[in-house]
């Protein structure tokens, strides 16, 4: 005797209840993929009752980490509009009572920010180039010339990365203060915020993982038609590297203009300081509204330059990262 019990109206998974099926036009259900499992089933998420519970988790989540970042911004621009003792009031207005920027022009007349603005393009502007062309030389020589002993120099680049900067800081101003060999003193000088920048680990480990990635017959092509390692470097790896080095830019120039502790040690002459040392000094004789002014004017050109090329962030991160 068999046991298989067959009921009656529920015969559906039978050859002849496929065939019924296809004979009515209508296909199989396509059951859940269960290859992965998360915290919410895919059948869940297809009801109507999941998917508003998701837009509705997502939408909070979106808002909230928003807000965090976006808030302290708002905070900034609107308190420079508001006068000291709203500023100070409890408990706080989130509008000003007057939209006013007279704090924004008292800020720029009384504190030069012109002046220091001014330096400060300066110092980043010569740090970006010389990083440019110490560590996109550096990453160029490791990744596709092959020097001896290549591995253990970047070894020890990358291991520069594991010293707290406070570490080395004493190090780097004695250096600074007296070349060694050359005996100069860079003190007050705009050379004593470039070098330092120039010798990052970092820059130089993200441009030779992306230089792995450029393939080896591209170079040897141009090594074919007569072309240089500079002349390779210059025309070919350049200008396919525009992602990862619009990436080392960024990094630079905010890095540089937001410093605060090196420039203050390396650059003490009231008329070479950068516009955070400059802030910072005039802090306790400006108004609160006026102080807060003067930072968000300071940190405008940083804000533009991260909307402008905040694609290639990404885009440069990840290059590099897979072969194919």
């Amino acid at each position: 005797m068999s046991d298989i019990t067959v009921i009656p109206g529920r015969s559906a998974g039978t050859p002849a209840a496929a065939d019924r099926r296809e004979r009515r036009g209508r296909r199989p259900r396509k059951a859940f993929d269960t290859q992965f499992r998360t915290a919410v089933s895919p059948h869940q998420l297809n009801t109507t009752r999941g998917r508003i519970i998701y837009w509705i988790v997502l939408v909070i989540v979106v808002v909230s980490f928003t807000a965090a970042f976006v808030f302290p911004l708002y905070w900034m621009v609107t308190g420079a509009m508001k006068s000291t003792e709203e500023l100070n009031s409890i408990p706080p207005t989130f509008l000003p009572s007057h939209f006013s920027l007279d704090g924004y022009l008292q800020a720029w007349d009384l504190l030069g920010l012109g002046t220091l603005l001014g330096n400060t393009a300066l110092y980043a502007g010569g740090a970006w180039l010389l990083t440019l062309a110490v560590d996109v030389s550096a990453a160029y020589a490791l990744s596709k010339l092959r020097p001896v002993l290549g591995k253990v120099v970047l070894g020890l680049m990358l291991s520069t990365l594991m010293i707290p900067p406070m570490v080395i800081m004493l190090p780097a101003y004695l250096t600074v203060k007296d070349v060694p060999f050359f005996h100069w003193n860079l003190l007050n000088t705009p050379w004593a915020i470039w070098l330092p920048a120039a010798a990052n680990g970092f820059n130089v480990f993200l441009l030779k993982r992306f230089f792995d990635s450029i393939p080896r017959e591209l170079l040897e092509a141009a090594e074919i038609d007569g072309a240089s390692p500079g002349r390779i470097l210059w025309s070919v790896v350049i200008p396919i590297s525009r992602p990862i080095l619009g990436v080392v830019s960024i990094l630079t120039v905010v890095n540089v203009w937001r410093d605060f502790v090196w420039p203050l040690l390396v650059l003490p002459d009231s008329d070479k300081m950068s516009v955070s040392i400059g802030i910072a000094s005039l802090s306790s004789q400006m108004p609160q509204n006026v102080l807060v002014a003067s930072l968000v004017i300071a940190s405008l050109p940083t804000i533009i330059v991260f909307f402008l090329f905040q694609r290639h962030i990404m885009a440069g991160l990840t290059a590099g990262s897979l072969k194919g």
